[in-house]
């Protein structure tokens, strides 16, 4: 019994044209960074709930974690437009690709198939606006969410000085590497991860790139200057926290808690926003 190659293909075929009938390109992209971001924040909030010590830990972050959760929707909510162009056999091959780095039980790789999808639709599958611009935020969603904590581990002990640095700087005390000297001279604190303004920077730099790229903002010379300003707000506040804690012992307890931790987050925030909405007030406040 013999087979013509078009019999041997038609199957793969057949089940090609039903999904191409059945599923509209950007909805096909939209359903595969929803099951990305989906499995890679539920990493994330697994490790939150392991490492809280009670229910005000795991609410610590959300108000910085709405920046997060916007980029989220407003990334797969641009792709959900009204072009309705078929999906094609590129897509399906890239899509058995990211479908194996999110199904592997190890959540950040969902963060780099996000990555290798956002970076093949802005450069092969780039379409309309919409679907541009959704990708261009999911792809800046991977920054805090995996490339800038795989950089500060690489470049730990060189970030944790500086801002250790800045922190000396201000209070006008020694330094010894990440560790520096109380202002009352009773001890040093250690400047340690959690208090890095690397993390910050990156999540400032997610606040800017979603909004402006949500409404569509129209970019100009002026951007450079509000987003250094987005950047800068959240790291000036960090070191501004960090500086009060090194004054003493009991400033040291009283704002290196969950509700100290929770008033700077939203002291953040409200910069991040902010400095973004002034930047984009053109599309977010248009002339009547």
């Amino acid at each position: 019994m013999t087979a013509t190659s078009e019999q041997l293909v038609g199957p793969g075929r057949g089940r090609l044209e039903a999904l191409r009938s059945s599923i509209s390109r950007d909805e096909f992209f939209a359903g595969l960074y929803i099951l990305g971001c989906a499995n890679g924040l539920l990493g994330r909030v697994i490790q939150s709930l392991n490492n809280a010590e009670s229910w005000t830990g795991v609410v610590i972050g959300l108000d910085v974690n709405v920046i997060v959760l916007f980029a989220c929707f407003a990334g797969v909510s641009l792709l959900l437009g009204d072009e309705r162009d078929q999906v094609r056999s590129a897509d399906v091959g890239v899509a058995l690709v990211f479908l194996a780095f999110v199904i592997l039980p190890i959540f950040p790789l969902s963060w780099v198939g996000v990555t290798g999808l956002s970076l093949y639709i802005l450069s092969f599958a780039r379409g309309n606006s919409s679907r541009r611009r959704g990708a261009l935020i999911l792809l800046a969603l991977t920054i805090p969410m995996l490339w800038s904590r795989l950089l500060f581990q690489l470049f730990a002990k060189v970030i944790l000085d500086i801002d250790a640095w800045l922190v000396a700087s201000l209070l006008g005390t020694g330094q010894n590497g990440n560790m520096v000297q109380l202002a009352d001279g009773s001890g040093y604190m250690v400047v340690l991860a959690p208090c890095s303004s690397l993390a910050n920077m990156s999540l400032a730099f997610l606040c800017w790139v979603s909004i402006t790229q949500w409404v569509n903002h129209r970019w100009s010379a002026t951007d450079v200057l509000w987003s250094l300003l987005t950047c800068a707000s959240v790291v000036a506040v960090n070191i501004t926290r960090i500086s009060l804690m090194g004054l003493s012992r009991g400033h040291y307890e009283a704002i290196h808690s969950q509700w100290g931790d929770l008033a700077t987050n939203s002291v953040m925030l409200v910069l991040m926003v902010g400095f973004t909405v002034l930047g984009a007030r053109r599309e977010l406040f248009p002339r009547a």
